[in-house]
């Protein structure tokens, strides 16, 4: 680790989801540290990797069909993660090249790779925001979102695999509320969330390891996972297996992937 080289406000002593999703996935853009909790979770989870593809896939589902059944041409992506191609803009504008989205993570890393999520169409447009999704109102003020997004118009309102770093006692309830409210009508909100409800014991002792390594991880079942969409009404196929959320070809085991997935639409 003593010639690992971090950019300005990165600490590689503590490890950090963006950068061992990023491990897994593939990336580079990861240290010893997220190497090190990222093998730990593997060990646990031997899918965890295939997981991680399915949350990507997830979301370019998400993105495709919000833009061509819904109308939502703008996105806003809280817990955006270090970019992985293609991002969620480049899905949406494949669609409709004149779709808006703005991106939102807290980890000086994924600054560095914010650039990368910027190239846009022409026609539409695509931002970073620097905020933290524990402060609801700080992202809302934004003025970067305030010019980028209508909202009067329908968003399309990204939690990916983000709320799983927030303990109960922190109420993410309430966070993800303050966010609904303040969406317009017809606005849609997709979430994916880590559960134990397939497989306790190895999940249990991936969430050991990654609390042994001081991050917070939580695993929550489909009613807690359910809470987040408050009285919005989920679209079909309603809070399932990631896997089985619309896939592009049938899956042969849903619950190969340990994550609730969903999409819900305000009335």
């Amino acid at each position: 680790m003593g010639n690992e080289v971090a950019p300005p406000g990165v600490n590689i002593n503590v490890p950090h989801s963006a950068r061992i999703y990023d491990y897994w996935l593939g990336g580079k853009d990861n240290f010893a540290v997220d190497r090190a909790v990222g093998e730990a979770m593997i060990k646990a989870i031997p899918g965890m990797r295939y997981m991680a593809g399915e949350n990507r896939k997830f979301v370019h589902r998400v993105a495709r069909d919000l833009v061509a059944e819904q109308g939502i041409k703008q996105f806003l992506d809280i817990g955006t993660g270090i970019p992985t191609r293609p991002n969620l803009h480049e899905i949406a504008q494949r669609v409709d090249r004149s779709a808006r989205v703005v991106y939102v993570d807290n980890d000086p890393i994924v600054l560095v790779h914010a650039r990368a999520l910027m190239i846009s169409t022409p026609a539409g447009r695509s931002e970073y925001v620097s905020a933290d999704l524990r402060d609801p109102q700080s992202i809302l003020d934004e003025p970067t979102l305030k010019d980028t997004l209508a909202f009067d118009e329908p968003i399309g309102l990204t939690l990916i695999a983000i709320l799983m770093l927030l303990a109960d006692a922190e109420d993410p309830w309430a966070m993800v509320e303050a966010l609904r409210d303040r969406m317009p009508s017809g606005s849609c909100l997709a979430i994916t969330h880590p559960t134990a409800d397939f497989a306790p014991d190895e999940v249990n002792q991936a969430v050991s390891a990654a609390t042994s390594a001081g991050m917070t991880l939580v695993a929550r079942s489909h009613d807690a996972v359910r809470r987040f969409f408050g009285d919005w009404e989920l679209l079909e196929p309603g809070l399932v297996p990631v896997s089985s959320w619309r896939p592009d070809s049938a899956v042969d085991n849903p619950e190969a992937a340990y994550y609730w997935a969903g999409v819900a639409r305000k009335p």
